[in-house]
């Protein structure tokens, strides 16, 4: 499948890794739409991607199948982004979080096998829950320690299932922890908002635990990279991860934020989450080798972006 000339839904686009990618694919002169309830994306994250460019927003939701329609209606490809991406509040609402991102996620797949549409599906790291070692692989054990991580695994699941049983296109990215712009934060992509919040204003950086629990930093233009090289891939049905296939521990991330601000606030520890996973690094042998995959942007580049955007913004 090539980009040229096709038309592409992007659901959730108006978030921090939809609305990347939308500017992305305008870059590269693909007619875009976006489905968004605005519940958590903005229309500011939309400004790059002006009237001018022929982006057409519908404000909708995954849940509704008009919506849902409506938005498909000549679509080529979707990139289905739209979740709530909060564990804690899948622990304190599973039902109504699984109706989003699991039946929402199942809907998308539907409506795109009645269009003939290919769908990429925003999946997660926290599909493999405590891993038994690291790096880890795609066949690796998947058994999430949250709801948030059973309902990514589900629409997974039936991704691959959508493809063996109805030849529909799919292919699902399991994201690790994605930092960039517009972040809308998370259990430990948000964690770099909070340390350099913390280290502008000279407070103390504070670390859950002893900080050397270790988690894959990967910036969302590679996350976008990935997305694109999905959209065209003849290697459809499978889950590929998106990482940048190196281990940070959390304590080290607090002194590079430190020295990218400039900053001397003391690096303080504190009580450990329940449950924390303690590493997770993910293996890219897969999506290196099916989709080309090769994340380039390093965290000391991603960190110094951030803190001069930040800088700009102030």
């Amino acid at each position: 499948m090539e980009l040229t000339d096709a038309r592409a839904l992007v659901t959730g686009g108006a978030g921090f890794i939809g609305s990347h990618l939308v500017d992305a694919l305008v870059d590269r002169d693909v007619r875009v739409r976006v489905l968004d309830d605005f519940s958590s994306g903005t229309r500011d994250n939309l400004l790059d991607a002006d009237a001018d460019t022929g982006v057409d927003v519908i404000e909708g939701d995954v849940r509704d199948a008009d919506d849902l329609d409506t938005a498909m209606a000549g679509v080529d490809v979707v990139f289905h982004e739209a979740a709530v991406v909060d564990v804690t509040e899948s622990v304190d609402d599973p039902l109504g979080t699984h109706e989003i991102n699991a039946t929402g996620g199942l809907n998308v797949l539907d409506a795109a096998r009645r269009a003939d549409a290919r769908v990429v599906i925003a999946s997660s790291a926290a599909v493999y829950g405590h891993p038994e070692r690291v790096p880890i692989a795609e066949s690796d054990p998947t058994r999430p320690t949250s709801p948030y991580g059973l309902q990514k695994l589900a629409l997974d699941r039936y991704a691959t299932l959508y493809h063996e049983l109805y030849g529909l296109e799919t292919v699902a990215l399991r994201y690790f922890n994605v930092y960039g712009p517009r972040s809308a934060g998370g259990p430990y992509a948000g964690v770099i908002d909070v340390f350099r919040d913390q280290a502008g204003e000279g407070r103390p950086i504070t670390v859950d635990g002893d900080g050397t629990q270790t988690r894959d930093f990967v910036h969302v233009d590679d996350v976008v990279r990935a997305n694109l090289l999905a959209a065209t891939t003849d290697a459809v049905g499978e889950a590929y991860n998106v990482g940048r296939g190196e281990a940070t521990s959390i304590r080290d991330l607090a002194e590079r934020v430190r020295e990218a601000v400039g900053s001397d606030s003391e690096i303080v520890h504190t009580d450990p989450r329940p449950g924390d996973v303690d590493h997770s690094t993910a293996d890219l042998t897969k999506a290196r080798e099916r989709l080309g995959y090769e994340p380039t942007v390093s965290l000391e580049e991603g960190l110094a972006d951030l803190v001069r955007r930040s800088g700009e913004s102030s």
